[in-house]
């Protein structure tokens, strides 16, 4: 296995976990007629939150990295 970054795994791991329970969420309310108002809105605020606090750490990791190369 190749030397993947951390921060990669979390993100691709955040995508999977929003696109699985999109998935499940669709499934069950279809079948029960049933929605989950605040269980989707908490699950896509926690992971959908993590994933713009990693892109925020790449950005200024990149930032950090091209300072001194003016």
């Amino acid at each position: 296995m190749k030397n993947i970054p951390s921060l990669t795994i979390y993100v691709v791991f955040s995508i999977a976990v929003l696109i699985i329970y999109t998935i499940v969420e669709q499934i069950l309310s279809t079948v029960t007629g049933i929605g989950h108002d605040t269980l989707t809105v908490s699950v896509f605020g926690a992971f959908g939150g993590e994933i713009l606090f990693c892109c925020l750490i790449k950005i200024f990791k990149l930032k950090e990295g091209n300072h001194g190369v003016e």
